[in-house]
């Protein structure tokens, strides 16, 4: 089975539904048979490397929000996520782009370690205020989850994986994904928003059982019902 979510390192959401899925497939019986692959989604494309200012006051210049609206949402998604096992620290957020971040990925996907740069990428921006839009930084942070760092860095002075982001996001829009995030299951089922763990469990299982429809084998002239009771009663 092959899981795909759509997501932004960014996303304070897609963070929570990073720990709902996780959850979900800890419950799973057939864990083992999914493969999980992060896919590029950037909120905002035409973001700077990095925005000046505070977080809250771009909130509130986005949304149209007083400074203090602003803060209150952002005091409900970090109780969010507590609830989850995050620790975010909003305050310390760093608005940047976040093409490179997703190039980055694509080269730990490759390595079998995508899952611990995202993991990672997420915490820097989400709890440590780091750089995620320079590229020296996203370097360091993808050997700290696993990458060779001198590779990182080659990958991102360079126009490597620019071709695989875009094609995420052109999956992404044919699929009618405008907000993250956002999982798909075997290109079959999809799953908007942070969902509840139960909720998502329940996708992943009925895609399962759709892929692998159980075969009732009944013994040469014989019935289905031979040697069973049902309803109160036995057959011979």
């Amino acid at each position: 089975m092959q899981l795909e979510i759509w997501s932004d390192v960014v996303c304070p959401w897609c963070a929570i539904g990073k720990r709902r899925i996780e959850a979900a497939l800890a419950r799973f019986g057939h864990r083992d048979e999914v493969t999980v692959r992060w896919r590029s989604f950037e909120l905002d494309p035409t973001a700077p490397v990095e925005r000046p200012g505070e977080l809250v006051e771009h909130l509130a210049e986005k949304y149209g929000l007083t400074r203090a609206k602003a803060e209150a949402f952002q005091r409900q998604m970090t109780e969010q996520a507590a609830g989850e096992g995050w620790e975010f620290r909003l305050d310390r957020a760093r608005g940047a782009n976040t093409f490179d971040a997703h190039r980055l990925l694509h080269l730990a996907a490759e390595h079998g370690v995508q899952d611990a740069v995202k993991e990672r990428l997420m915490r820097a921006y989400l709890t440590d205020g780091e750089r995620i839009g320079d590229r020296e930084t996203l370097a360091r942070l993808g050997a700290e989850a696993g990458l060779d760092e001198a590779e990182a860095r080659a990958v991102l002075g360079s126009t490597r994986f620019t071709d695989e982001v875009r094609a995420d996001e052109r999956q992404a829009h044919a699929f009618g994904i405008s907000a993250v995030p956002f999982f798909v299951i075997d290109r079959r089922y999809g799953v908007p928003g942070a969902q509840p763990a139960d909720v998502l469990l329940e996708a992943l299982e009925t895609a399962w059982a759709e892929a692998n429809p159980l075969t009732v084998l009944t013994p040469a002239g014989g019935r289905a019902d031979d040697g069973a009771c049902a309803d109160g009663s036995c057959t011979a």
